[in-house]
């Protein structure tokens, strides 16, 4: 069974900065894309950056220069480096993850998702 498990959330002031992490665990054949993803109150969740397999980013315009996705694949984790943090990026932070758990059989999951909330 695949689980992710999120850390780093936290209450920090405007233009302050968090690390988010996210480690996979389980029984998987090759993990694919991983992602983060947020939800605001009242909101749809919506991607906040992902970076591929073969290391292709991208991000929400609302974060571009700000927040830095990476992975380590050796260690099955995947990070955010969220700075100059700005009140409207409080939400729930969710961990996203695109495995094989065997060859061929690919499957999305979910981690339980870490609060950030920056004050102003």
């Amino acid at each position: 069974q695949v689980q992710l498990v999120e850390s780093g959330g936290g209450l920090v002031q405007a233009g302050g900065s968090l690390r988010l992490s996210c480690a996979v665990s389980g029984s998987i054949f090759r993990i694919n894309a991983m992602a983060w993803y947020r939800q605001a109150p009242g909101k749809q969740r919506e991607l906040v950056a992902g970076i591929t397999s073969r290391g292709v980013i991208n991000y929400a315009d609302s974060v571009k220069g700000r927040f830095t996705i990476s992975r380590d694949n050796a260690k099955k984790m995947v990070y955010l480096q969220m700075n100059s943090l700005k009140p409207e990026d409080t939400a729930v932070y969710y961990c996203n993850v695109n495995v094989d758990v065997v060859a061929g059989s690919t499957s999305l999951y979910w981690g339980q998702g870490t609060q950030v909330t920056v004050s102003s």
